[in-house]
């Protein structure tokens, strides 16, 4: 049995990678797509599964800013507070 390089996207590589198990090849995480006589699960239950990830994606690190950015104005006015109560001693 032979071997032949290819090359895929960061994303496709980050796909097959998370359905591969710690014993699997990615070669056999691929020829498990193949539709198999009798089985309905095939390729077409993938179909779709990356759709609007890059939008999810852009709009969770749009919460992930408004986090931080909420996060540091707390943790500047708890320093505030604690430097002026420290001052008061």
């Amino acid at each position: 049995m032979g071997s032949v390089n290819i090359s895929i996207k960061d994303e496709a590589y980050r796909f097959l990678k998370s359905l591969k198990r710690k014993d699997q090849s990615f070669s056999e995480v691929i020829l498990g797509f193949r539709e198999k006589k009798g089985d309905k699960e095939n390729l077409m239950r993938f179909f779709g599964a990356l759709k609007n990830k890059e939008i999810a994606w852009k709009e969770r690190e749009k919460r992930m800013k408004e986090f931080r950015e909420e996060f540091g104005k707390r943790t500047e006015e708890t320093a505030n507070y604690m430097e002026k109560a420290r001052k008061e001693k």
